[in-house]
């Protein structure tokens, strides 16, 4: 594509060079440029991108956009036949660069955009089911993969991905013709301005608390709320929870989007009623055109009646019928949401992405409802990220389990026995019964040796990841694998004795 209609609708530029020379893919990673390709220079949280200019060159490069505020002394440094682009906002420029390069794929189907704290995975899996039930070529991209209909294309390293990333998906979703894509938006993605330019039909907002504040992420709770605002003035429509007191303000909030409201405790447009939750499911009545239904889903927990519902409103809007819906969400199974691991001992080991106080809050006190033994909880807080919620997570567990045995999530670049103190300090204001090992392997077994039948684990926090990542290093690590693994094992010993 010729650069200047790459740039169509970003202003304050300045130029040096022609812009009439042919680009063929633009890239902010340096490593990735090949031949005509338009490098665009980003300050990132651990890397400056300004420093890869030259590498970029060297590897075909023919444009270069580089951050107004940058150090533009590197611009004396760049080849006469380079073509030259000061831009106000080059994250920014690169999401509206990226639109344009792939003729903007989001106008050419429905993008519908669920944002909130938890159940953003579970909800998208669920609005998929459904619409694919109502006969849909459904796209989904989001914190566990990206998928086209059953077809996965490829495993998610972040919830949404870089923004030339992501058009690049939604043009392969064009191309095989999808009717709706549904998508999770972080709230990094749209302060960071990865979802700019995409073009949404419908917005979602699940639920607000406190969860991502961090030096790398949001200094506070309101930047973190403003950033999830901004998706529903992005969308035409909007469906919002009633009973979560942020996400209530939004119509009043942004009263350019039609919002619709749903929820169980108070007044909303669609309202869930005649609620029955048990260890394997939970069902509900919901109004779904003139008639009441009864619904059912196998994804156990009051938290999933909240999700049905927006799931419910999506389709709604699209089309689905009663029948799409019921049968959608009875069939539905979102990998590492609730997921009971089978094993040869026959004990209920649940894994769960949990990862913030609330959600880990959700889940113990879901199962504690329906457990005759013990609930024993295993889970640890991952490195590098808000360091308030782990003594926060700490009391929580002790507080609802039976036992907790607090281990490592991602330690990231952190010390994980500096993580598991941290956690600690919760604990100990409780009375909860616990253990410190900081081996996650180590205390699942430890988990496995004390439970019997009548018992529950919960395996909170890495859900649906296959990895550990330890000082910049993904080491493999499915819980599923580790389970039956580490059952096996102690199943060999006992023979062997």
């Amino acid at each position: 594509m010729i650069l200047r209609e790459i740039l169509v609708g970003l202003e304050g530029l300045k130029v040096k060079g022609s812009l009439d020379v042919e680009v063929s893919h633009i890239e902010k990673d340096s490593r990735n440029i090949k031949e005509k390709g338009m490098f665009i220079a980003i300050k990132g949280f651990d890397a400056d991108g300004h420093q890869y200019i030259k590498n970029a060159i060297e590897q075909g490069a023919k444009v270069i956009m580089l951050q107004q505020d940058s150090d533009l002394q590197k611009i004396k440094e760049i080849p006469e036949d380079i073509t030259i682009i000061v831009a106000p906002d080059t994250r920014y420029a690169l999401a509206i660069c990226s639109c344009n390069f792939y003729h903007n794929p989001s106008k050419k189907f429905k993008l519908i955009g669920i944002t909130g704290t938890k159940g953003k995975t579970t909800t998208t899996f669920m609005t998929k089911a459904i619409l694919e039930k109502a006969g849909l070529k459904v796209g989904l991209i989001g914190t566990i993969a990206v998928y086209i209909g059953d077809k996965k294309l490829e495993d998610s390293d972040r919830t949404t991905p870089e923004s030339n990333k992501l058009q690049e998906i939604f043009a392969k979703m064009v191309e095989e013709k999808c009717d709706a894509v549904v998508m999770e938006v972080s709230s990094q993605s749209l302060k960071l301005n990865r979802v700019a330019g995409c073009d949404f039909d419908i917005g979602v907002f699940t639920n607000f608390s406190e969860d991502h504040i961090s030096t790398k992420e949001h200094p506070d709770m309101q930047d973190y709320f403003n950033s999830k605002l901004q998706l529903f003035k992005m969308c035409k429509v909007g469906f919002v929870n009633a009973d979560d007191i942020y996400s209530a303000k939004i119509p009043k909030l942004v009263p350019e989007c039609h919002i619709t409201t749903y929820g169980i405790d108070n007044y909303c447009n669609v309202l869930a009623k005649d609620i029955t939750i048990t260890n394997s499911y939970v069902d509900f009545k919901v109004k779904i055109g003139t008639q009441n239904e009864r619904i059912k889903t196998c994804i156990p927990g009051r938290f999933s009646v909240y999700n049905s519902l927006a799931a419910i409103c999506v389709a709604q809007k699209l089309g689905a019928n009663a029948e799409n819906i019921k049968e959608a969400l009875e069939e539905v199974r979102v990998p590492g949401r609730s997921e009971l691991v089978n094993n040869k001992k026959e004990l209920t080991i649940m894994i769960d992405y949990a990862h913030s106080p609330e959600s880990l809050e959700n889940i113990l006190n879901a199962v504690k409802s329906y457990t005759r033994g013990k609930v024993i909880s295993v889970f640890g807080c991952g490195g590098d990220r808000d360091t308030t919620k782990r003594p926060i997570m700490g009391e929580i567990s002790g507080r609802i389990a039976d036992f907790t045995i607090i281990t490592s999530d991602n330690p990231r670049t952190e010390e994980p026995e500096k993580i598991v103190e941290q956690i600690e300090e919760g604990i100990k204001k409780t009375k909860g019964k616990y253990i410190c090992i900081v081996d996650r392997r180590e205390a699942i077994r430890y988990a496995i040796k004390m439970a019997d039948k009548k018992d529950i684990i919960v395996l909170a926090g890495k859900g649906h990841e296959p990895y550990q990542e330890i000082q910049g290093k993904k080491y493999p690590f499915d819980e599923r694998i580790i389970v039956n693994e580490i059952i096996e094992e102690l199943e060999q010993k006992s023979k062997a004795k």
